[in-house]
């Protein structure tokens, strides 16, 4: 996949403080990329620096091929944000908004904006004052506002934020379509982890102003083992066999049982070496994580604490 913004060796340093530190990371076009972090480990601050809202202490941030630091306009013409939440004119209709924001733009026509509020949804309330609008509507004209230039990059922080579940749902299916319809590389921060696992493709999680991993969305929460839930008798003598000779073997005591992290194709070996042990073995459930559980296991192992 292509590349279309790239941050190498960011920092940002306000008042002595180190808020960002070095951290390094890519997007490539046509993927949702979920940033992740606790309350205060620098998400804001980032996506404040990648639209040009905040200066870089050090290091750099390009948009397709172009530096935020040297060549800022090149850079942001490709991208379309919200940051917090849209402002808008609520005395204005929807529409009168958008034909203000399109006045700041060359080459935006009215068949454009029509095209737009199609799009996210607005067209039977687009002539109604901004006041009138529910959040989830706010919501849906800030992002059609975002789109009117056609953008390479759409920058979202917390897009979901007061929605309703229904109002969820709309903005998580705008964007996937336009990620996969455009070609549009998406940047989505959220502490709402269980719209993340199904909006994203990669996720990075930041914290305490460093980044402490990227990786594809299903490889984070599942990895290379699963965690099943044996239904075993005499459960004490099935620990006391697994700490003996399995001791590497992350172990846990679970409702009905022991809950193992095995491969899949180790658990018929798991299951053989409990008969041999005289252990019974009534059931044998896999146990999915989420994003949630992974995420929590992460910050945790590095003493985050989660505010969210």
């Amino acid at each position: 996949m292509e590349s279309i913004v790239i941050l190498k060796d960011v920092t940002k340093v306000i008042k002595g403080r180190t808020i960002i530190d070095n951290i390094s990371f890519e997007v490539n076009k046509g993927e949702v990329f979920g940033f992740l972090g606790p309350n205060g480990a620098g998400k804001t601050t980032t996506i404040r620096m990648i639209v040009g809202l905040m200066d870089i202490t050090s290091g750099d941030i390009t948009i397709d091929g172009y530096s935020i630091k040297s060549k800022f306009e090149d850079a942001v013409r490709h991208v379309g944000a919200i940051v917090e939440n849209p402002e808008m004119y609520k005395f204005l209709s929807g529409y009168q908004n958008l034909i203000h924001y399109a006045r700041m733009v060359k080459g935006i026509s009215k068949e454009k904006i029509n095209e737009t509020v199609k799009l996210v949804g607005l067209s039977d309330r687009i002539h109604d004052k901004v006041k009138t609008y529910s959040l989830g509507m706010r919501q849906r004209l800030g992002l059609a506002q975002c789109l009117l230039h056609d953008p390479k990059v759409l920058i979202l922080d917390e897009p979901t934020n007061g929605l309703d579940p229904a109002g969820i749902r709309e903005i998580r299916d705008y964007i996937r379509r336009l990620a996969r319809e455009r070609n549009m590389a998406v940047i989505v921060s959220s502490h709402i982890l269980s719209e993340m696992e199904m909006m994203c493709d990669r996720i990075g999680i930041i914290q305490n102003g460093t980044l402490i991993d990227v990786q594809l969305i299903q490889e984070f929460v599942h990895g290379t083992s699963a965690s099943f839930e044996f239904e075993v008798i005499p459960s004490e003598k099935a620990l006391t066999f697994l700490n003996t000779n399995f001791p590497t073997i992350p172990v846990t005591h679970s409702r009905d049982g022991i809950t193992l992290e095995l491969a899949k194709n180790e658990v018929p070996a798991m299951v053989k070496a409990f008969v041999e042990e005289d252990i019974q073995v009534f059931g044998i459930r896999e146990v999915s994580k989420t994003l949630e559980d992974r995420f929590l296991e992460v910050t945790a192992d590095k003493g985050a604490v989660i505010h969210d």
